[in-house]
């Protein structure tokens, strides 16, 4: 009673209008508090809980070990997974060449061919479900030429498609999933174009028709909404998927039993520099986002690399002249590394764009004239895809390829590169036509050349399809490894 009097005698002898300023109701009690003690007491009311908080605080130190426990492990395993995975061979039938492939989730495949053709493959049960091609407006000058400009069409079926007969022998280079896997962009029925399909249910909705003159290599998302596309005729076009597109795509396939979608027109279209090489040789081969600093890399076929900010607008930053200039055709992006890998005719150089020239890393791929294919980073390891049919596996962190787990030497090399772990892609199939016939018959086997690869979410199963590295002859390989 004593604490209760002190109380009231010490609020009887306060000014009235003091006696609510600084004061805070709660259900069970009311004290004296400062102004940013009120926020405080709020931000626990929001909390729901004390208990909450308490935890949370006595956790988090053990949840950050967690995660870094996690990424070690995953660490751990990416280098001692490829000397353990075991291949599966998939038949893809009559197909010819894989040339791109993404996960769509974790039994479903992506691809796309050389001959123009989108499939969807199950690595549990085989099935191939091929994916109609978006084709261009029927006539261009009758669409509107502004930039950004939306124009809906119509479904039409895949054949006797002009477009499709002269462009025959391109093919899709390209398949990429839009960051939060939402959107699929990879090219059209016309090559020369760029299509966007709806995940997971692979619905259309767009074809950007209006920007490049010659077939797109490689694509790029920058946004959820923005892509990037790079083509041969030395140009990048920049597309926005914007909200009324999207509308548009959904009310006519709520409308209309044909599936229909719209035809996009391009933000922006930037020619690669052209200053210092021969301008017919500035192909754009191969592009990769740095979302941290949204940077795009480029590279072309005449053996520069390029890098270009990238949000709204693609505006020029720097190029780079490669030390190996040919056939530089791979480019990805290592986001725990800063550094760019690309894929050469017998190398793998280590970019970081911020680097003089003169530090650029280059490692012998060991398989000369065959070219490196293909190139990703999981983790510390970089996966490089040969046109001899060879995977191989850099550590970045140790600065060497993989050993053999097998070798009999047991580590030790009597020739530089042997030893080093090197995965053989199965047979796969190859069609023995009149070209076939006429100037390969003599040669037993060809080996597929591993165009694309990817891991899945897991890091587990390793994808991986091309086909003969010959530009004449027709074949296909598709294969699992886990």
């Amino acid at each position: 009673m004593a604490r209760k009097t002190v109380s009231r005698k010490r609020k009887a002898g306060e000014p009235k209008d003091q006696q609510q300023l600084g004061w805070c109701q709660t259900t069970h009690k009311r004290g004296r508090v400062s102004s940013s003690s009120c926020h405080a007491q709020q931000w626990w009311h929001s909390r729901r809980s004390v208990v909450c908080a308490l935890r949370g605080r006595e956790f988090r130190p053990q949840q950050q070990h967690e995660l870094r426990l996690q990424r070690s492990l995953r660490g751990f395993a990416a280098g001692r997974l490829p000397g353990i995975l075991k291949e599966r061979e998939f038949s893809l039938g009559r197909l010819n060449k894989v040339f791109a492939s993404q996960w769509l989730n974790h039994r479903q495949v992506v691809c796309g061919t050389k001959c123009n053709t989108l499939f969807v493959a199950d690595v549990l049960t085989g099935q191939i479900t091929r994916i109609p091609m978006l084709k261009d407006r029927e006539s261009r000058s009758g669409g509107s030429g502004a930039v950004g400009a939306v124009v809906v069409g119509h479904f039409l079926p895949t054949g006797g498609s002009r477009s499709r007969l002269d462009q025959q022998g391109c093919g899709i280079h390209a398949i990429e999933l839009n960051p939060s896997r939402t959107l699929l962009a990879t090219g059209g029925d016309n090559p020369n174009s760029l299509a966007i399909y709806r995940l997971p249910t692979l619905d259309p909705v767009c074809v950007g028709d209006d920007g490049h003159n010659d077939w797109i290599f490689s694509i790029a998302w920058i946004s959820d909404s923005m892509a990037v596309s790079g083509s041969r005729d030395g140009s990048m076009g920049l597309w926005e998927v914007t909200e009324e597109v999207m509308s548009q795509a959904e009310q006519s396939q709520s409308e209309e039993t044909v599936p229909s979608y719209c035809h996009i027109s391009h933000r922006a279209l930037k020619d690669i520099p052209k200053e210092y090489t021969n301008p017919y040789n500035c192909k754009v081969r191969a592009l990769a986002f740095n979302n941290n600093h949204k940077e795009l890399g480029a590279v072309s076929l005449d053996g520069y690399f390029h890098l270009w900010k990238a949000e709204h607008n693609l505006c020029k930053l720097l190029s780079t002249k490669l030390p190996h200039c040919k056939e530089n055709v791979c480019l990805a992006y290592g986001v725990d590394w800063s550094v760019y890998a690309v894929g050469s005719q017998a190398h793998v150089s280590f970019l970081d764009p911020r680097q003089p020239t003169h530090s650029i890393k280059s490692v012998n791929s060991r398989e000369r004239g065959s070219g490196i294919r293909s190139v990703s980073f999981y983790e510390h390891i970089v996966t490089v895809g040969t046109g001899q049919g060879s995977l191989l596996f850099y550590d970045i962190r140790a600065q060497r390829f993989l050993e053999n787990p097998l070798n009999p030497t047991g580590g030790y090399r009597q020739r530089p590169g042997e030893g080093i772990l090197k995965l053989s892609t199965g047979k796969g199939w190859l069609n023995h036509d009149e070209t076939w016939r006429s100037y390969f018959s003599d040669i037993h086997s060809f080996p597929n050349a591993v165009y694309t690869h990817c891991y899945d979410d897991s890091g587990t199963k390793l994808f991986v399809a091309g086909g003969p590295l010959c530009s004449g002859l027709h074949g296909n390989y598709a294969g699992l490894w886990s």
